[in-house]
């Protein structure tokens, strides 16, 4: 397997320059150890990768207890590194996912309620910036994290996206974060905070942050475009589908792992049709004597419109694993498989 060279991409017309690979952190302080994540980190940056991803309701599952711990351990960490040799992102936690824990919902994304996320972050990270700062989900009626279809009935108040732009655009002047992203967005959302942003002079948001893999494809229809057409980069998270894409459930659907270890997590995952298509994929990677792990992200890594992929990992072996896949070239031959397998099994997993 020839090396292949980390890359380094901008994100948006002006935003950062990341490494492909983005390291996730969301177990930290959870699966892993305050010292075993700091071994995460240690190898990511020893790979290449100068990106890293958190959020400050994290690690998952959110729970009252360990809330912001995973930025405080990335933050000690990070204390004693070259800080501009680094891109740190995180993000402010939305309404509608009961988490009183968190400013006592959070009821809004308005302009208290971010700043005061911001400072959190700044204090447990243990920084004066925030190279990417991102709102975690919609702060209005929208289906997440696999809740499917939209529903009009469960419209409720919420905070303008020019509200929400000229929060963000006061700490941008201020120098506390630096460029703006989204997360789980879909596209009517993203178009109207590039319009707004483009109408009003406000920051322009540079990324979102969506899932993406092999059992789940619906950001190439309708937000693909808008990647091309508006220089918005895609962050691809869960690029391994919590777990499945490793094809560990197929031999065991009850191996270890944050599916079976948290009760009702990865509903997005718990689908009919899931099983099937993860069997096909498995059938490709054997047949060009690689394993599922590394066919599920060279996949991810070889699309024109991610920005930078976020690979997260339980254990020091399983991150080495992962970003060895960075070194993966699909041939015309295995994308063509691929995409016929897409094509009879879908998006099982939207």
């Amino acid at each position: 397997m020839a090396v292949r060279e980390m890359e380094y991409r901008r994100l948006g017309g002006a935003g950062p320059q990341v490494s492909a690979v983005c390291l996730g952190t969301m177990t930290f302080g959870q699966q892993n150890s305050e010292a075993e994540a700091h071994s995460q980190l240690d190898l990511a940056v020893e790979r290449g990768i100068d990106f890293i991803d958190t959020a400050e309701m994290y690690p998952v599952p959110a729970r009252a207890e360990t809330s912001g711990e995973t930025e405080r351990i990335v933050g000690n960490w990070l204390a004693p590194q070259v800080r501009e040799k680094l891109v740190i992102a995180t993000k402010v936690a939305g309404p509608a996912r009961s988490l009183e824990w968190i400013r006592g919902g959070p009821l809004a994304l308005d302009r208290a309620n971010i700043r005061t996320a911001v400072e959190g972050s700044l204090r447990r990270l243990r920084t004066d910036y925030i190279d990417l700062y991102q709102l975690h989900w919609p702060a209005r009626n929208q289906p997440l994290f696999g809740q499917l279809p939209f529903d009009p009935a469960r419209e409720r108040e919420s905070t303008p996206i020019r509200a929400q732009l000229e929060a963000l655009a006061e700490l941008v002047d201020e120098g506390k974060i630096r460029h703006v992203g989204l997360s789980n967005e879909q596209p009517w959302g993203l178009m109207e905070f590039v319009r707004m942003a483009q109408e009003s002079g406000l920051p322009r948001v540079v990324s979102v942050q969506n899932a993406y893999n092999l059992l789940n494809r619906v950001y190439e229809y309708g937000m693909s475009e808008i990647t091309l057409r508006e220089d918005v980069a895609l962050l691809a998270y869960s690029p391994l589908a919590f777990g499945h894409l490793s094809g560990k459930y197929l031999a065991d659907p009850a191996a270890r792992g944050r599916l079976t270890e948290f009760e009702n997590f990865g509903v997005r995952y718990a689908k009919p049709g899931v099983r099937a298509a993860v069997e096909r994929y498995a059938e490709i990677a054997r047949r060009r004597g690689m394993s599922l792990t590394a066919l599920a992200l060279a996949f991810v890594y070889s699309r024109w419109f991610v920005g930078s992929t976020i690979v997260g990992a339980t254990t020091v072996a399983q991150l080495a694993e992962n970003l060895d896949a960075w070194h993966r070239r699909l041939d015309e031959d295995a994308l063509a498989e691929i995409e016929r397998v897409h094509q009879l099994h879908g998006n099982p997993a939207p």
